[in-house]
């Protein structure tokens, strides 16, 4: 299988590039048929001439996808300049002469300018994501279990589910919002951990944070849909199954992760 490789250093940090790979307007510029804004693990891509691909993986390391005949691979390496994007595409080739031919003047040509591109698309991305404004998540986690909140507006996404959080409010750091909003939202105080998973883009200027989190031990309360119709304690087992918002849906690999 032929395989074409390049390679590009961005100056962002990898959450921040890793988070604008999951931006399917990156793609969807060369006829790529899209299920939605974000990529996601299991979604399947339609290229042109009905080409189909699967993707198989999308978290802080890369993004891959893969079908009968053609493989994309996009590797995420961390520097002390930046974050490294290696990008990989591997084809059957058609049998015979003409097959050959073809992969040096038309395959390799062609997924040489797409990925130079798309390279120079990321990087305006990267650009963006570094100064948007933030949207914090709590992944609280208890026993093996995460909590989730069930949405009871708007009527769009009422009774979806999400994690805790809300708006990183002017003067106030990440993960104070992120104490803030816990109570506000469950009436529990939160000891805030380390961020899981790349920064979710949102919309152009606004991007989702998760950051692991534990129950404050002192507090001794238990969470309460506050804000919401209910809340609930999910295995690793059951995230994929749940019906989660589009922007939390992404980043299941990594709570699945975080739990495990």
């Amino acid at each position: 299988m032929p395989e074409l490789r390049a390679s590009a250093l961005v100056d962002a940090p990898v959450a921040v590039v890793a988070g604008a790979l999951l931006d399917t307007s990156l793609i969807a510029g060369f006829g790529v048929k899209v299920p939605g804004p974000l990529l996601c693990l299991g979604d399947v891509l339609t290229g042109p001439f009905g080409v189909k691909l699967t993707v198989t993986r999308a978290d802080l390391s890369g993004v891959s996808a893969a079908g009968d005949f053609l493989e994309l691979h996009t590797d995420l390496v961390v520097t002390g300049a930046g974050t490294m994007v290696i990008d990989r595409v591997a084809w059957t080739t058609v049998g015979g002469v003409v097959g050959r031919f073809a992969d040096v003047t038309v395959g390799r040509g062609m997924a040489l300018r797409v990925l130079q591109k798309r390279s120079a698309l990321l990087a305006e991305r990267c650009r963006e994501l570094s100064g948007a404004r933030v949207v914090v998540g709590a992944a609280i986690v208890r026993g093996g279990r995460l909590l989730a909140q069930q949405r009871s507006y708007p009527e769009s996404h009422a009774g979806q589910w999400e994690l805790p959080g809300g708006r990183v409010e002017d003067g106030e750091k990440p993960e104070e919002a992120l104490v803030r909003e816990c109570v506000e939202e469950l009436g529990v105080s939160v000891v805030v951990g380390e961020q899981v998973g790349p920064d979710v883009p949102l919309r152009k200027d606004v991007v989702l944070r998760i950051f692991a989190a534990e129950l404050a031990e002192l507090d001794g309360d238990e969470p309460e849909a506050l804000e919401h119709n209910a809340v609930r304690w999910l295995t690793a087992d059951e995230l994929p199954a749940t019906d989660w918002l589009p922007a939390d849906r992404v980043l299941v690999p990594a709570l699945q992760e975080l739990l495990n």
